[in-house]
C-alpha cells in the first residue's frame, strides 16, 4: 500500500512540476529549438561574456541581500541547509529531486538525443546541456562522441602503473592513482606555469575536462578487466557511443547493457555542488589546481561509505537478506530483518538522503527500467517489496527525515542482473559518471572568475561564548 502511495505521489509531483514549470521555462524551450549550430567549444566562448556579465551585475546590485540565518545546528551538523556555493549545471529541490539546468528527469529522457529512438538518453547530450544550458540535437551530440573517441587515447604506461598496483588495491584507488598518474598531461598547469592570463583560464580547463572525462572509461574498464578479468583488456570500439563504449570494454555487448549504461552514466553525473564529491572538487579547483588534481580529490571522497561506496552496500545487504531469509520472503521476514540491521546500530543502505524528502527520481528512472527490461528478476521484485516495507519501518523509528529510497537502492540490482556482479566495483562507475557534472561546473568556475573558498570556522568555545552573550541580548 505504500509503494502505490508513493508511485501516487510521485504522479502527482511531475503533474505539478510540469504546470510550475510551463511558463517558467518557455524561454528556455525557445533557445532549444534555435540552437546554434556551432561546436562546443564555440558555443561556450559566445556564452561566456555574457555569463561573466550577469555575475557582475549579480554582485553589484544585490551583493550584500542576506540569504538566510546560521544557526549552531548548521555549524555542527555538516553545514546542512546553509547556502554558501554557487553551482549552474544543477539544482537540487527537496521534494521534486534534481534538475540539470532546469530540466527534470523525465523530461531529459524525452528531449536529449538517445542511440535509439525511444531510448535513454546519451551521456554526451547531458554534457552538452550541463555545459551550455540548451539540449543539443543529435547531429551535435554525435559529433561529441566522436570527439570524446578521438580524445579517448591513453598512454600505455598508464596501464603499465596501474599494474605496478597491488591488484587487491580497492577500485577506487586504483581509479584515484591512474587520474593522479594523468594529471602529468595537464594542459592548465603548462599553460599557468607559461604565465598564462587569467582570463583564458577557461580554454584549458576545458581541454583538460574533456580529455579526463574521455580517458576514464578506459582507465576504468582496464582496472575491471584486470581485478576481475584476468587482465583480458578490450580495446574502445571505433564506432559506439561513450555509454555503449563503457559497457562494450568492460565486456558487455549486450544492447540492454548499453542501454542501462547510458542510463546510469545519466542521471549520475550530477547532483548540485553541496555534496561531498562535487563540493571537494570545487574546493581544490579554487585554489587553481587543475581538473586532474580536483577530480582526483572528488574520487577520494566519493570512495567514502557515506557517500559513493553506498551503492556497493546496498547490493551486499539485499544478498544478505537472500541469504538468511530466501529470494521469497515474505513481508513480516523482511520487517525482522529490517528491525535486526537497525537495532544492531547499522542504517538500512538505499534509504534516506541528506537533502531530498521524497523517493529520489533517480530510483523512480531505474525502476522504470527494470520494469521495462527485467521484471522478472528475483532480487528487483525484492527491491520493489523494500519499497513497501522499509519506509513504514524507518518512519515508526522516528529518527529519520527521509524514509524514502535513493537512487543506491536501485541501481546495484540493474547491474547485477546483466552480469556486472561485483559489487566492489561498482563506485567507480559512479566516479567516471560524476566526471561530467563535476568537469563541467569547473570550466564555468574558471570562465566566470570563481574565487579561492574560505569559509570561516570557529571553536566549541567561541560558539558557547557567541549563544551566551546572544541568550542575554
Amino acid at each position: 500500500m505504500v509503494f502505490f502511495r508513493g508511485l501516487s505521489a510521485l504522479s502527482r509531483l511531475r503533474s505539478r512540476s510540469a504546470q510550475q514549470s510551463s511558463l517558467g521555462t518557455s524561454v528556455r524551450w525557445l533557445q532549444m529549438e534555435s540552437s546554434s549550430d556551432l561546436d562546443l567549444r564555440s558555443q561556450l566562448k559566445e556564452m561566456i561574456p555574457e555569463q561573466q556579465e550577469r555575475l557582475k551585475k549579480l554582485k553589484s546590485e544585490h551583493g550584500k541581500v542576506q540569504l538566510g540565518n546560521i544557526t549552531t545546528d548548521m555549524v555542527l551538523g555538516g553545514m546542512r541547509g546553509m547556502i554558501g556555493l554557487l553551482w549552474e549545471t544543477s539544482l537540487l529541490d527537496p521534494d521534486e529531486g534534481i534538475r540539470f539546468r532546469g530540466l527534470s528527469i523525465p523530461e531529459c529522457q524525452k528531449v536529449l538525443p538517445a542511440a535509439k529512438p525511444g531510448g535513454e538518453p546519451l551521456p554526451e547530450g547531458l554534457l552538452w546541456l550541463l555545459l551550455t544550458g540548451k539540449v543539443p540535437n543529435k547531429a551535435q551530440v554525435d559529433g561529441l562522441s566522436a570527439e570524446l573517441r578521438d580524445r579517448a587515447q591513453v598512454p600505455d604506461k598508464l596501464y603499465k602503473f596501474i599494474d605496478g598496483l597491488d591488484v587487491t588495491a580497492h577500485p577506487m584507488t586504483q581509479l584515484s592513482a591512474g587520474v593522479m598518474f594523468l594529471q602529468v598531461q595537464s594542459e592548465f598547469q603548462k599553460a599557468y606555469a607559461n604565465g598564462i592570463h587569467k582570463s583564458k583560464y577557461w580554454e584549458t580547463t576545458f581541454e583538460d575536462s574533456l580529455n579526463l572525462i574521455a580517458h576514464l572509461p578506459a582507465l576504468a574498464a582496464y582496472i575491471y578487466r584486470r581485478i576481475y578479468k584476468e587482465g583480458q583488456f578490450i580495446p574502445m570500439h571505433d564506432s559506439l557511443d561513450y555509454g555503449g563504449n563503457f559497457a562494450h570494454m568492460l565486456g558487455f555487448d549486450n544492447p540492454k547493457m548499453h542501454e542501462l549504461m547510458r542510463l546510469y552514466l545519466t542521471i549520475h553525473s550530477d547532483h548540485e555542488g553541496g555534496n561531498v564529491s562535487a563540493h571537494t572538487a570545487h574546493l581544490v579547483a579554487s585554489a587553481l589546481s587543475d581538473p586532474y588534481l580536483s577530480f582526483a580529490a572528488a574520487l577520494n571522497g566519493l570512495a567514502g561509505p557515506l557517500h559513493g561506496l553506498a551503492n556497493q552496500e546496498v547490493l551486499l545487504w539485499i544478498k544478505s537478506v537472500v541469504d538468511e531469509c530466501g529470494e521469497n520472503v515474505s513481508t513480516e521476514q523482511l520487517k525482522e530483518y529490517i528491525w535486526k540491521t537497525l537495532n544492531s546500530g547499522k542504517v538500512v543502505p538505499g534509504f534516506g538522503h541528506g537533502v531530498l524528502r521524497q523517493t529520489d527520481p533517480r530510483y523512480t528512472c531505474q525502476r522504470e527500467f527494470a520494469l521495462k527490461h527485467l521484471p522478472d528478476d528475483p532480487l528487483f521484485q525484492l527491491v520493489s517489496k523494500l519499497y513497501e516495507v522499509v519506509p513504514p519501518v524507518l518512519t515508526e523509528l522516528g529518527k529519520v527525515k527521509n524514509p524514502w529510497p535513493n537512487v543506491d537502492a536501485h541501481s546495484g540490482v540493474l547491474l547485477n542482473h546483466f552480469g556486472l556482479t561485483e559489487a566492489r566495483y561498482f563506485t567507480v562507475l559512479f566516479g567516471v559518471s560524476r566526471s561530467i557534472g563535476i568537469c563541467s561546473q569547473l570550466i564555468w568556475d574558471r570562465a566566470l572568475g570563481l574565487p579561492l573558498e574560505r569559509p570561516k570556522s570557529v571553536t566549541m568555545e567561541w560558539l558557547e561564548n557567541y549563544c551566551r552573550k546572544a541568550a542575554t541580548s
